[in-house]
């Protein structure tokens, strides 16, 4: 008896969300290559948590090698989503997190576990998710957007942390996003530093030789300037006081607008699925 109660509930625990596969928009938006299109927004609002961007600045490799940092992060992530229940990969990650803790400087103290900073993690993808299709691919019907709410939810569980934190349906947490860049959000030095190159221009990367970077940098930095403030929220760009005009607005609505339109989503559609997907996306719609 106890055992299918206990079945019973975690049964009714899933009738609130929505699975994740080939026919879900998670699944078609999240590994698209044209993501690149909104730059390092979710990672910049991460680290605008104190808690968060304090982990980051404590235990990770971000600031003395960014590439290996995203390149050890992205893998994981993407193949929670795009891998099965049965694979495991979210508690995998949910456990690399498990001893990111220490001090605040007001001497509080923080745990990447905890689940307000671990769902605000969480949160930030899936907001990415919206915010790339609704403004890059196509305009989302309310319906789409709660869609791709309900489907994050199941993508949230294969983490295996505390649900406390996640708002019920769309509208909720429509109203939580607001909430955490309305009052929450801060200009943490981790995330200053992540777009610090929108004014003094990118590092050269390495491998890179200095008279190839001298050729690129010129029209890779302004490039990277706006798309990194083009694709944060008003909010952001205002705590972070990264410059930007209504000019530049303008032209960013105009070059989504080009995405958006039927002959560039006509063309990108028909192109081999390995030029459209990331690695993860086709192993996931390969299987």
């Amino acid at each position: 008896m106890t055992e299918l109660a206990e079945n019973d509930r975690s049964a009714s625990a899933s009738d609130d969300a929505l699975p994740l596969g080939p026919e879900s928009l998670v699944w078609r938006y999240f590994g698209d290559n044209r993501m690149y299109l909104i730059g390092p927004r979710p990672a910049v609002l991460q680290n605008m948590l104190a808690e968060l961007g304090q982990g980051v600045l404590d235990h990770s490799v971000f600031f003395s090698d960014t590439a290996a940092r995203v390149k050890r992060s992205i893998p994981p992530i993407m193949m929670t989503v795009y891998g099965t229940d049965d694979d495991d990969e979210g508690t995998r990650v949910r456990d690399f997190h498990r001893d990111i803790k220490g001090d605040m400087p007001d001497g509080s103290r923080y745990h990447a576990l905890d689940p307000d900073t671990y769902f605000w993690a969480h949160a930030t993808f899936v907001e990415q998710v919206l915010y790339f299709a609704d403004t890059f691919v196509t305009r989302l019907t309310d319906a789409d957007k709660e869609r791709i709410y309900l489907e994050s939810k199941t993508w949230y569980r294969r983490y295996g942390v505390s649900e406390r934190p996640m708002p019920a349906d769309y509208a909720a947490f429509q109203r939580y996003w607001e909430r955490m860049l309305d009052q929450i959000v801060v200009a943490h030095p981790t995330a200053q530093y992540g777009v610090g190159y929108v004014t003094k221009g990118f590092p050269r990367p390495k491998g890179v030789s200095p008279l190839a970077w001298s050729l690129l940098a010129p029209v890779f930095n302004p490039v990277a300037a706006f798309l990194t403030t083009g694709g944060l929220p008003p909010r952001a760009r205002d705590l972070l006081a990264l410059p930007w005009s209504p000019r530049r607005e303008r032209a960013y609505r105009a070059f989504a607008a080009f995405w958006r339109s039927k002959p560039v989503n006509w063309v990108w559609d028909r192109l081999p699925m390995r030029l459209r997907y990331n690695e993860f996306a086709q192993v996931g719609y390969g299987r």
